[in-house]
């Protein structure tokens, strides 16, 4: 209940942003468009664009709609976690605790308030690990095993048509029979594991045919991005989303440095032959693969091929670091006021950012579109670069009173009337010289909106697409002129030009 309420806290005061623009147009699709929608997005997030698409059938695209399902997963996530502290330790204060710091994290409620796949991916994850403790537990005990086995595989599909990045799960958890050393579990365990695979060759083949172009963006490695993954995980922050509070930074080290000293004194214990110590056996251990893995298999991929290596797809492993907080914290060798300060501290890392971090719009669509239509007049167009960012604006346009829409400036890339709902994903084309100079005759202004345009350093294919975006500009600018431009937001911040014609 904890995290349902932080979720619904300010639901609707942020701004729809640049990837919930896209949500929002592609599960507004139907029948042969919305596959095609779906396949443009390389099949990510394909099951929970379906759900949302029946919502949305249902209910209309009001942001109450779009975001509650994503609210409804962050508030079962804290639940889920503490079922695993009571299937791995039997411990109702672990449980408390862990489920207390999941709920209250600024990585849950941020991805809870939004209208994307990773709440829900987030959750069925945290159910792939709960069912998996069950299914260990049940063969260890020679109970029947097939009912979590079953739970295993269905969450486990489910999470991976939210998310397909949820798949780095799967290796903790083979790694964690490994260390039961129960050659039966893994034997049993690998009729799901194929079941799994067969389920997910939809995904594999759109994926395989839309290509690691959609991840053009990810940068390799770097400590910008290593600070964000680590914010993320500890729940201190969430750069560059939001702003760094004045306990980003030492949040993330005390809390990284409370693991390591966690670690390091269960490896002690377990060479000092306490191997059942709570913090050397077998839930200890399965606990920290699951914290490093994902992220150590993500890092190292990124270094070699395609870089994953992002806070939000390491999302699968926050809930354990939670629950390997509240494991320290509920040791009872801790004292009880150290145990209490302790909690407190953990407390007011998560909260002060997640204070900070309501109402607060990185990418304000909403802002940009008013001012669009409160500056516009007729006889004005607009370009959107990429064109994905007409979806966010066209959401908005959609809301307004009919006086303002008859004051919006024509389309003219993409070149698609405002009545229609087309989803743009990552489609960054640009106009000919030829084109523009012969929109001088139509157009009297010319808007250029921009956001996700590219970068200045990184990836190439980033590289090319700001390079192109310069260009595009310079070519409107021969033709219409210069003009005012402001700047909106800072995640992915929105540019705006408008050129007043010659």
């Amino acid at each position: 209940m904890l995290a349902a309420a932080l979720s619904l806290i300010g639901l609707t005061s942020r701004s729809l942003g640049f990837d919930e623009g896209a949500t929002v147009a592609i599960v507004s699709q139907h029948g042969p468009a919305l596959w095609h929608a779906i396949g443009r997005d390389g099949g990510n997030m394909s099951g929970y664009y379906l759900l949302l698409h029946v919502l949305v059938g249902a209910f209309g695209d009001g942001p109450w709609v779009l975001r509650l399902p994503s609210v409804v997963f962050a508030a079962l996530t804290p639940g889920l976690v503490a079922a695993i502290a009571l299937s791995l330790w039997g411990d109702r204060r672990v449980a408390a605790v862990g489920a207390l710091l999941c709920a209250v994290s600024l990585p849950l409620v941020y991805w809870g308030q939004t209208a994307r796949g990773y709440a829900p991916m987030t959750c069925l994850a945290c159910g792939s690990m709960l069912a998996f403790a069950l299914f260990a537990g049940a063969v260890g005990d020679g109970r029947n095993w097939r009912p979590a086995a079953f739970a295993w595989l269905l969450a486990t599909t489910a999470a991976a048509y939210c998310g397909f990045i949820v798949v780095l799960i799967v290796p903790v958890q083979l790694i964690g029979l490994t260390l039961v050393g129960d050659r039966r579990a893994l034997r049993r365990f690998a009729g799901p594991v194929v079941a799994l695979a067969v389920l997910c060759v939809p995904l594999a083949v759109l994926a395989e045919r839309r290509g690691s172009g959609q991840l053009f963006w990810v940068p390799k490695p770097n400590h910008q991005v290593d600070t964000q993954v680590m914010q993320s995980l500890t729940g201190s922050g969430l750069q560059s989303t939001f702003h760094r509070v004045f306990t980003t930074t030492a949040g993330w080290m005390a809390t990284s440095a409370v693991l390591l000293g966690l670690i390091a004194f269960g490896v002690w214990r377990w060479r000092h032959g306490a191997a059942q110590d709570r913090l050397t056996g077998w839930p200890a251990r399965l606990l920290v693969v699951w914290i490093v893995v994902p992220g150590l298999f993500a890092f190292l991929v990124s270094l070699v091929t395609q870089p994953l290596f992002q806070p939000r797809n390491l999302l699968p492993s926050f809930p354990a670091v939670a629950l390997a907080l509240g494991l320290a914290l509920c040791d009872r060798r801790l004292p009880r006021w150290l145990a209490g300060l302790g909690l407190a501290l953990a407390l007011l890392i998560r909260v002060v950012p997640l204070a900070a971090a309501y109402g607060v719009s990185p990418e304000p669509w909403q802002a940009v579109t008013a001012r669009v239509l409160a500056a516009a007049r007729p006889g004005d167009c607009v370009t959107f670069y990429p064109e994905d960012g007409r979806n966010a604006f066209r959401w908005y346009l959609s809301r307004a009173d009919a006086r303002t829409r008859t004051r919006a400036p024509r389309s003219v890339l993409p070149a698609v009337g405002w009545s229609t709902t087309t989803p743009y994903v990552e489609i960054y084309r640009t106009l000919p010289a030829a084109r523009i100079a012969a929109l001088r005759a139509s157009c009297s202004r010319i808007w250029l909106v921009s956001s996700h345009e590219g970068q200045q350093t990184g990836p190439p294919e980033a590289i090319r697409h700001r390079r192109e975006w310069l260009a595009f500009r310079d070519r409107l600018q021969r033709v219409f002129g210069h003009g005012p431009r402001w700047t909106d937001g800072w995640a992915s911040a929105i540019h705006v030009e408008l050129m007043r014609g010659r």
